[in-house]
């Protein structure tokens, strides 16, 4: 089976080696996204809805590179230093997922590799051949 590998551009992804997403047949998994933009520079700081936003833009576009949309996810996982966060967060969540209804899981994590970074989003995706 195949399997094709979609660029992170987190300034981590060649050390740690790791991709943005990896595609094996009908399976899509998108690891640990933090509110970066294309140069790799935190947006947002301070605001969890602006993280957010952020975080699924890049899965978004993430998910098109390996062939799928978010219609196609079936899993998230939302992590957030701040629990409390997870109002905003769960708004812009729904602002791309309303009609969709993949599960989810938030959990609180003590910190990431950034401190500047509230959340980390990671989806599964399956692509239906039908």
């Amino acid at each position: 089976m195949s399997r094709m590998l979609v660029p992170s551009t987190s300034p981590y992804a060649i050390s740690f080696g790791f991709s943005r997403a990896v595609r094996v047949g009908d399976h899509i998994s998108v690891g640990g996204t933090a509110p970066i933009d294309a140069s790799g520079n935190t947006v947002g700081v301070g605001d969890p809805a602006v993280q957010a936003r952020q975080c699924f833009e890049t899965i978004r576009m993430a998910l098109g590179q390996a062939g799928a949309s978010l219609d196609d996810v079936v899993r998230t996982r939302i992590l957030l230093t701040r629990i409390a966060d997870w109002k905003p967060v769960a708004a812009v969540r729904g602002e791309y997922f309303r009609n969709i209804r993949p599960v989810d899981t938030v959990m609180e994590v003590n910190c990431f590799i950034n401190p500047d970074w509230l959340i980390e989003v990671e989806v599964e995706a399956i692509i239906d051949r039908n």
